[in-house]
């Protein structure tokens, strides 16, 4: 069952790590050492513009996590203006420049500079459990019949709109979502910042690169599903629900118009169809 409010646990560390000092960068520094393991299985990649308010806390949750397989983190400073760089370089995670502006080249040249066999899809405003890459990469490693797995997510509120309401919000998504999944298309609730693939049959289907008009995590999953590398599967696990901010409803002017919105392409079927729920 969802939380109608945000754990503690998650909260303690957005605020702690929103005040970067030595103490969170040596604690990301000493966990990701016991993260990856010699040569990667899996390699998180997050595109990152302006995040340093945000990228300490993300990397705090990723080093933590619980899992057997040797894991790379990857962040993509795309043009940061701020101090990102610097925060992942001192944590002792891997950074690469990209200097095209936006999400599609970021997470291309994540892609490309990713060893894994595993590729995770992260964002620099998002908490993980220590879950959560096991339970991501556990479907694809013994399944082949499945290209690429996505997940559930809950908002972490910046704006007006609080959790109570984003609680009630999250579960008429879920509801939409077992309908594209069942009647509609299940590309369109893939979200980048919470889906896993393989690195060859990605490089293979030409990475993120998507019409224009539709949105590049969607797309890279009907692409690798068309070209026959397997079906979509959706992660319920409780323990792999991630909490990402609402930055992205805020952008669409808020949670009302960014509903209607999604209401008009989804369910009416106007606007772009692969376009993220």
């Amino acid at each position: 069952m969802r939380s109608i409010a945000i754990p503690s646990s998650v909260k303690k560390l957005m605020d702690a790590a929103s005040r970067p000092n030595d103490t969170n960068i040596d604690l990301i520094k000493t966990n990701y050492k016991k993260l990856l393991k010699g040569e990667p299985e899996v390699s998180i990649v997050i595109p990152a513009y302006n995040e340093e308010k945000n990228i300490l806390a993300t990397l705090c949750a990723l080093s933590a996590s619980e899992t057997n397989r040797s894991v790379e983190i990857v962040v993509v400073n795309n043009n940061s203006k701020d101090r990102t760089e610097e925060l992942v370089t001192a944590s002792g995670v891997t950074c690469v420049k990209e200097s095209i502006q936006g999400i599609t080249a970021a997470r291309n040249a994540g892609l490309k500079a990713a060893k894994g066999k595993y590729i995770i899809n992260a964002d620099a405003d998002t908490i993980y459990p220590a879950d959560w890459v096991e339970l991501m990469v556990a479907p694809l490693a013994n399944n082949e019949n499945i290209s690429l797995c996505y997940g559930r997510f809950s908002f972490i509120p910046t704006g007006v709109t609080g959790r109570l309401t984003y609680f009630f919000y999250e579960y008429i998504a879920d509801a939409l979502r077992y309908r594209n999944k069942f009647f509609k298309e299940e590309a369109v609730n893939v979200y980048g910042f919470n889906s896993a693939f393989r690195r060859e049959q990605g490089i293979k289907v030409n990475g993120f690169e998507h019409p224009e008009g539709s949105n590049e995590d969607g797309w890279l999953a009907l692409k690798l599903r068309n070209e026959g590398f397997g079906k979509l599967h959706y992660v319920t696990n409780i323990k792999a629900l991630v909490w990402t901010t609402d930055r992205r409803i805020q952008m669409d002017g808020g949670l009302l118009k960014g509903l209607t919105k999604r209401f008009k392409r989804i369910v009416l079927g106007k606007g772009e169809k692969h376009e993220g729920l």
